[in-house]
């Protein structure tokens, strides 16, 4: 059923969450390729007109921060060796949340899955989701998966799966 899944990542270790979900998926759909995806955004420069950063210094840390990313991916490229059938790294740059649709859309992709914070209130108007925009942007279907532990559950009982419950 799904023979593209694309997979973004940001280096940490709760988006690297997802992996294991992916490699079942994989495997269970015979899924003829996994991408994964990093986003690199653009550097945000100071407002402060006392600080100037110059275009090849702005080049140089983009290129760095390029590289790292392929670096990275490639890493968990040759993690997943064995596991799933064909793995391979992307790295886009621009917004995330406009990056990764645009991506999925573009390039055929059958599935998304992205893990997400869970976070509500307050800290997710502060810090948004780029899960939830891709969510709501990506045509293709989109697997939402929350760390182990993640206490959403704890602070909103209702939304437990039986037996999962605390008190």
């Amino acid at each position: 059923m799904y023979q593209k899944i694309m997979v973004p990542l940001d280096g940490s270790a709760l988006a690297e969450c997802v992996l294991p979900h992916v490699t079942t998926l994989a495997q269970a759909c015979g899924a003829g390729q996994v991408v994964l995806v990093r986003v690199v955004e653009p550097v945000h420069l100071p407002t402060d007109p006392g600080v100037a950063i110059d275009a090849s210094t702005l080049a140089r840390i983009e290129t760095e921060q390029r590289v790292e990313a392929e670096k990275y991916l490639q890493d968990v490229v040759k993690r997943l060796k064995g596991v799933v059938d064909q793995a391979k790294a992307e790295v886009l740059f621009g917004i995330a949340a406009d990056a990764l649709p645009g991506y999925a859309s573009a390039h055929g992709v059958d599935l998304i899955v992205i893990a997400t914070h869970g976070r509500s209130g307050i800290s997710r108007w502060v810090w948004g989701s780029v899960a939830e925009r891709v969510l709501r942007a990506a045509c293709a279907p989109v697997m939402m998966v929350r760390p182990a532990g993640c206490p959403v559950a704890c602070l909103h009982p209702e939304a437990a799966v039986a037996g999962e419950r605390t008190t």
